[in-house]
């Protein structure tokens, strides 16, 4: 339900690490918070922050950043009565990261959604500018990311 996970504290063998792994595998933004280096129950979000990428959030503002918080990605307002119903947008809208990008098949699987299901909801999005196609190299399929709207 949650679109980032905030590790705030962690020790070497922790149940907070096997929930962040659990977010990685859903693909959900991952933050940590990090603490003395004296201290065991920091040395998990230090393995996270060093080793597995997770985004280094040291205030609220940070946090807020991570987990999209003020950011307006616009999901209630997207254009009622066309082909594909909000809550389709919603999921597809959901199985994108906040940073980053996904290709189709991701998004697909992230949404629970048929390739060819998601990738037309993934038009109306971009005609609606909620996201936006991103060419990267070594890819095959053109990648999709959420658009920030001001």
């Amino acid at each position: 339900m949650a679109r980032a996970t905030l590790i705030t504290e962690a020790g070497v063998r922790s149940g907070s690490l096997n929930t962040a792994g659990h977010a990685a595998e859903l693909s959900r933004a991952l933050g940590a918070v990090p603490g003395p280096v004296t201290s065991p129950a920091s040395a998990g979000c230090h393995r996270l922050i060093r080793d597995y990428g997770a985004t280094l959030v040291t205030n609220a503002t940070e946090a807020q950043e991570l987990m999209g918080i003020g950011v307006d990605v616009a999901l209630f307002d997207l254009a009622p009565g066309g082909d594909r119903p909000p809550p389709l947008h919603r999921r597809i809208l959901d199985a994108l990261p906040l940073r980053g990008a996904r290709s189709l098949d991701e998004v697909s699987r992230g949404a629970g959604v048929e390739r060819q299901e998601a990738r037309g909801a993934l038009a109306e999005l971009e005609l609606l500018g909620h996201v936006s196609q991103q060419e990267s190299a070594g890819e095959a399929q053109p990648m999709w990311r959420l658009t920030a709207r001001q």
